[in-house]
């Protein structure tokens, strides 16, 4: 998909930046906000649904006042690579709702899962009756986080000079 935002214009852009912040946000007031009519600012929209540049909408919950305030990432290794190794074990990951984030990495590990728990004792569990359950499973090392400084799922448009005009 590298190089499809080319075929987006300012307008595409903007929409996206202002959908990204709020997305709750009125089709009119979506509208005033790129200077478009209701009708051709809903339509933008739907094109860019259909394409797959929006893939979906959610509320960002606050994990404080849920009981989900720690945040552990895990670096997992493990005991053999191959691709019906890697296959099975992503295919087992994205069972669990405890792992919010698994990315496989290079480097000394090959997988990086982030986790949103109560406190160190549902991470223990977690640790044990999840990630080691996972299949290939050699080694984790687990690195608890003391304050979370910025935690975004908004992406940075900075494509401007890209797209067309």
């Amino acid at each position: 998909m590298e190089g499809a935002y080319l075929n987006l214009d300012r307008i595409d852009i903007r929409i996206l930046e202002i959908l990204q912040k709020d997305a709750k946000i009125s089709n009119i007031k979506l509208a005033e906000e790129v200077n478009l009519s209701a009708t051709a600012a809903l339509a933008r929209v739907q094109k860019l649904t259909a394409e797959g540049y929006i893939l979906g909408y959610e509320a960002k919950l606050n994990p404080k006042m849920l009981g989900a305030n720690f945040v552990v990432f895990v670096e997992i290794l493990l005991d053999k690579t191959t691709p019906n190794a890697l296959d099975e074990f992503s295919d087992a990951v994205v069972q669990y709702p405890e792992i919010m984030a698994c990315h496989m990495i290079s480097g000394g590990f090959d997988f990086l899962v982030k986790i949103r728990c109560a406190d160190m004792e549902e991470f223990r569990r977690i640790s044990g009756q999840v990630l080691w359950q996972l299949p290939g499973v050699k080694e984790t090392r687990s690195y608890p986080v003391m304050e979370v400084i910025k935690d975004s799922g908004q992406l940075h448009l900075n494509f401007k000079a890209k797209t067309k005009k």
